[in-house]
């Protein structure tokens, strides 16, 4: 079947950032951004110009396609693609996206760009599925997004004039999976693959849950705007509006939500009904397995480099994934990790100077524009300049610094433990040997699931972007949040790769969650860089440097959740995700532990049972207990960076 070409005619320029209109973030990649500068969008029209096709794949159905070609026809190009279920707008023969490219220096290079809206969305034929699950030996015309992107690569290279042969495929967050699924039976033609901000694995650390627990309010929010019918003729419209922007407090919104069966049940009147999926399956059973796209990862044919960002609150764990599951299921490939001081799509928009109250002091995204991403396309699809044997590119927090490592985690990392101790103490010695009391065993705290502990202190009617790095004070305040810090720091900590959390706790319930926040506090006398009434004083800050979770039912076995015997000491372990940050001298490492985390994660019963179907009868106080005696050590391990490492 031949494809149908749907139009052509106009140019392009000032090629700034690939991703901006195409998946940044899920917000702007849904069309609710500002509208393009005409100014742009003339400018890529000068240089340009636009095709469109439907493609067809294996078993008949045709996708979606937009093509810019560079209009200099001097010397061929490589083909540059971003599979995306956000749509490829704007629709029309003469309807030019202002940005093509990541930066300028890809408009001087010359590349063919390529946008596709995946199966089942907009303007492509087929049926959508979220995280479709890959299909191993394929046989005849069955497909999934490896072999629909094995489609569209085989057809573009024999279809576009002037091509020379080599592809690259990149996206963000999404797009991110869809570059990951590009990995897969690669077509030989595909050389180079930025997956960025990928989805991975939604049970177990990406958007949906972590470690088990249900990320609420992003989900929702998500989800309330996405998880419908997105069928063309769709033009240029725009998504509708989430519901939690027209609220003014998203704690007391999620608060007052409801049962989530109950909203998932009306989602799924109104659109695909994922919420509704989601619901039925509470434990990691086969339906989230074959959702797992890491365990595929083998035999990775083209160079990879997988970007992500330290505070990305919905798939930093998925950049880290796909690094290391390349790595080690298949190491022949050349693979390559970038972290840098970003949210989700950081580095695609903003210079990545500072966020929130704490300054980098390095334009980070610039930074890796032009010395990391541009370089790394140029070389895999064009062969100019060398080949950066840089293994990871990761920016230093705290310092404020890049740093190359030959690997991740650096080599000649040590293991350090830091001991929770009486009296909110952290200590590199274990607890002493003490007379039984229960008063000096352990330190407790109620969780009340109808008061839950906010993630942030102020009133915000989304989840904030820059929580990640956010003043903990606030926490510190309440009753319900466990809070122990070393003494002063005489000499810079610089902590690389994972953290893990070792604690034992009981509850006077039958579940709940643990939550563990990893933070920095400055001195008192710390200077402020940027005086402002409106915001943090910067003496005392406690920045928080990484948080996780784990659902306490899941403790053992994400597949066979198991109660806790109330009120006995039970080990509950986890990892946070990797770091890699300097507490400067005169500073303090303190952690936190508290039960609740809202509406970032939703409330924990603490009661065992399906959370999905939980009535508000069901949702009950809990007295929970960590313990810190010899024979019980909740303490917190870091790999430690050796002075000039």
């Amino acid at each position: 079947m031949s494809p149908i070409r749907l139009i052509s005619v106009s140019r392009s320029a000032a090629l700034a950032a690939l991703f901006v209109a195409v998946a940044v973030c899920q917000t702007a990649a849904l069309g609710q951004g500002p509208p393009a500068d005409p100014a742009q969008v003339a400018e890529t029209k000068a240089h340009y110009t636009k095709y469109e096709y439907k493609i067809p794949m294996r078993d008949g159905v045709r996708l979606f396609t937009s093509v810019y070609v560079p209009k200099d026809q001097t010397q061929k190009y490589p083909i540059l693609i971003t599979r995306t279920p956000y749509s490829v707008r704007p629709y029309g023969e003469d309807q030019y996206r202002a940005r093509l490219g990541q930066s300028p220096r890809y408009d001087k290079s010359g590349y063919i760009f390529v946008f596709q809206d995946v199966r089942g969305c907009h303007n492509s034929e087929g049926k959508f599925v979220n995280i479709r699950p890959y299909v191993p030996n394929k046989k005849g015309k069955e497909f999934d997004e490896s072999s629909d992107t094995y489609d569209t690569i085989d057809w573009l290279v024999k279809h576009i004039p002037n091509n020379n042969g080599n592809v690259g495929l990149m996206g963000i967050s999404y797009p991110g999976f869809y570059s990951t699924c590009g990995l897969l039976d690669t077509h030989p033609a595909l050389k180079a693959v930025s997956p960025q901000a990928p989805v991975t694995d939604w049970f177990i650390g990406d958007d949906y849950h972590h470690n088990g627990a249900f990320i609420l309010a992003d989900s929702v929010s998500f989800l309330e705007f996405f998880d419908r019918p997105q069928r063309g003729p769709a033009a240029n419209r725009r998504m509708p509006t989430r519901r939690d922007n027209t609220h003014p407090d998203a704690y007391s919104y999620y608060l007052t939500l409801g049962p989530l069966n109950v909203l998932a049940d009306r989602q799924a009147r109104g659109g695909t009904g994922f919420l509704k999926d989601l619901t039925e399956h509470p434990n990691y059973d086969d339906w989230w397995k074959a959702r797992d796209i890491l365990q595929y990862l083998k035999h990775v044919r083209p160079a990879v480099m997988t970007v992500g960002g330290w505070y990305d609150c919905e798939d930093l764990w998925g950049a880290i994934q796909v690094y290391q599951h390349i790595e080690h299921q298949s190491p022949e490939t050349t693979n390559r990790l970038v972290m840098g001081p970003w949210i989700h799509g950081g580095w695609a928009r903003g210079d990545g100077s500072k966020l929130g109250d704490v300054n980098f002091n390095d334009k980070t995204a610039d930074f890796y524009s032009e010395h990391i991403e541009f370089p790394f396309f140029e070389y895999y699809l064009k062969g100019k300049g060398k080949a950066d044997q840089t293994e990871a590119w990761v920016f230093e927090t705290g310092t404020n610094v890049w740093r190359s490592h030959a690997t991740w985690p650096p080599k000649g990392v040590t293991p350090k433990s830091f001991y929770f101790q009486e009296g909110g103490k952290l200590t590199e010695a274990p607890p002493a040997a003490a007379p039984h009391n229960s008063d000096k065993e352990s330190d407790e705290y109620v969780s009340d699931p109808a008061h839950p502990v906010p993630y942030i202190e102020r009133i915000t009617n989304t989840v904030a972007r820059d929580y990640m790095t956010a003043d903990q004070r606030f926490a510190s305040r309440r009753g319900d949040v466990l809070t122990y810090q070393t003494p002063v720091l005489e000499e810079d900590l610089t902590i690389a790769g994972p953290i893990q959390a070792n604690l034992i706790v009981s509850t006077s319930g039958t579940d709940s969650d643990w939550v563990v926040k990893l933070i920095d506090v400055y001195p008192n006398d710390y200077p402020d860089p940027e005086p402002n009434p409106t915001r943090a004083s910067m003496g005392g800050y406690q920045q928080l440097i990484r948080v996780e979770m784990m659902r306490g039912k899941f403790r053992d076995s994400y597949e066979k959740p198991e109660p806790f015997a109330p009120n006995k000491p039970t080990p509950v372990k986890f990892a946070l995700n990797d770091v890699l940050h300097t507490f400067r001298s005169g500073h303090r490492l303190m952690v936190q532990v508290q039960s609740s985390y809202f509406p970032v994660i939703d409330r924990n019963p603490q009661v065992f049972t399906d959370i999905y179907s939980a009535k508000e009868s069901d949702y009950h106080k809990a007295t929970e207990r960590l313990y810190h005696t010899k024979e019980q050590p909740s303490n917190i391990s870091v790999l430690v960076v050796p002075a000039g490492g």
